[in-house]
């Protein structure tokens, strides 16, 4: 029985196409509403941290450019370590004070930075697989 449910789910590229929909996905939700609203809180709190606001870019590059990249699977890895990266400074930003805390529901406070973070670092690990719009295997 459990070598029919292991043949019938042994699907890897499949997996691997839902993983990057899915980090891609929701991460671009991040980055459109930034582009759509405007990245005026976070070149407020770059400011108070006293770095210079055209580092706002790089935040649309990880929650735009690369989230694109992945869904696509062009240059996963590269784009997934991106989103890591984007994850690991939101994380100082905004959530190292709630690193030991819940939030009202009683999830972690900072659940979903650590979602985006280990997701991409899996898929940096993993790459695209097959299901890519890139033939050739260097560029997924």
């Amino acid at each position: 029985m459990m070598g029919f449910i292991n043949r019938l789910l042994a699907h890897d590229d499949a997996g691997k196409l839902l993983l990057r929909m899915t980090i891609g996905g929701l991460m671009l939700f991040h980055g459109m509403s930034k582009l759509l609203t405007g990245a005026s809180g976070i070149k407020v709190m770059l400011a108070s941290y006293g770095l210079p606001e055209y580092i706002v870019y790089g935040t649309i590059l990880g929650e735009v450019v690369a989230p694109i990249f992945i869904i696509l699977g062009i240059l996963t890895r590269p784009s997934a370590l991106l989103v890591a990266f984007t994850m690991f400074i939101a994380w100082l930003m905004v959530g190292l004070d709630k690193t030991f805390l819940l939030d009202r529901t009683g999830a972690w406070a900072i659940e979903s930075i650590v979602y985006f973070f280990v997701g991409s670092i899996a898929l940096a690990l993993m790459g695209a697989g097959k299901f890519s719009i890139m033939k050739n295997a260097n560029w997924r």
